[in-house]
């Protein structure tokens, strides 16, 4: 893990994130055990220019946790192993390691539209329970970024911008180079955002797209699908923008209206004063911050409307034209109107 002595080095440029984002999975199979193993199973079926490598070395893996836990089964030994890891791979061994689906990405319209079999897995926390507040106090007996075996899966830790900041890998991703940005993890923020570190991110974002420019940061509300409550947001870099990002829509410019409301700025104190007006209101909505623009997309709390059978949840990335599918017939057999129609479900 890199810590604070080397810490701008890691955003220098998409080569040098890139090459310290795989150096970390192959260090984090180095440590051992079923929690990084599934994290960098994961990452690595997410992409297969990272596969190829590091498949000899997960399969090796996947044998002996796999005979270890066989044997503790057979001798009725305790498993160590925490529930949520060991259901998933559980999952995982009734299919088997060399029969796991890497993930498939394809357009339909102007939508992204992706199979990712492994994120299926993962156990879904407080995305889908319905909320019907956006604000909740931190609770440090929840799963939280606190927690020791969390420290485990930190991609970098250091001071950038006079702010301390933890990056994690996503154990479970759906965009490139995805890692969990903590800011001040030791003040358990919950996840509510506020003034001071809205305008940290935007600075941030706008900073390290000298180096990055696919660099993006989205942001999930309570009640808007964050899993965590605990203030977090996900950062990312991939070459090309989001469909919300597209020219072809009325916010940008365009001529097409978006299913959902969007709302755009180009300055920080705008876009705070429309988050500041979702808290008023205890109005759910997800963030797409790009350098020197905001995407704000109020919406429907989870639990208020149905997801449709081949989704489970719309986060910020769905809000912003991404669909996620657990079942490859699902994921080859959307189409636009149906995608279009779906994403509307979410809208006010």
């Amino acid at each position: 893990m890199m810590k604070a002595a080397g810490f701008d080095a890691l955003f220098e440029s998409p080569a040098a994130f890139g090459g310290y984002f795989e150096r970390g999975l192959e260090g984090l199979l180095d440590i051992g055990g079923m929690n990084l193993f599934i994290l960098v199973a994961a990452n690595a079926s997410f992409d297969a220019t990272l596969w190829e490598p590091l498949a000899p070395r997960l399969q090796n893996e996947y044998e002996r946790l796999g005979a270890g836990l066989r044997a503790a089964l057979a001798e009725g030994r305790r498993i160590e192993e925490a529930d949520d890891d060991l259901l998933v791979f559980l999952k995982m061994s009734c299919i088997g390691l060399d029969r796991l689906h890497l993930t498939e990405q394809r357009l339909a319209g102007p939508w992204e539209v992706q199979f990712n079999q492994l994120r299926s897995f993962r156990p879904l926390r407080n995305s889908q329970r319905p909320m019907r507040d956006i604000r909740a106090p931190f609770d440090a007996d929840a799963f939280n970024f606190n927690k020791p075996f969390m420290q485990q899966e930190t991609l970098a830790s250091g001071e950038l911008l006079g702010r301390h900041i933890d990056l994690y890998y996503n154990k479970y991703p759906f965009v490139a180079l995805h890692s969990l940005l903590v800011p001040e993890r030791d003040m358990c923020h919950p996840q509510y955002l506020f003034e001071d570190m809205h305008h940290y991110v935007w600075k941030l974002v706008r900073h390290l797209a000298g180096n990055l420019p696919g660099i993006r940061v989205g942001y999930n509300a309570m009640g808007a699908f964050a899993s965590v409550n605990h203030l977090h947001l996900q950062l990312f870099v991939r070459d090309q923008a989001l469909p919300v990002e597209s020219g072809r829509w009325t916010h940008n410019g365009g001529e097409r209206r978006y299913p959902v409301e969007c709302r755009v700025f180009d300055d920080a104190e705008s876009a705070w004063a429309c988050i500041q007006a979702c808290h008023e209101e205890n109005q759910a909505y997800n963030l797409l911050y790009a350098p020197g623009r905001l995407y704000c997309m109020p919406r429907r709390k989870q639990g208020d409307f149905d997801l449709p059978s081949w989704s489970n949840g719309f986060s910020w990335y769905e809000l912003c034209g991404g669909m996620i599918t657990f079942n490859h017939q699902d994921w080859a057999g959307l189409d636009e109107a149906v995608i279009t129609e779906s994403l509307g479900l979410a809208g006010l």
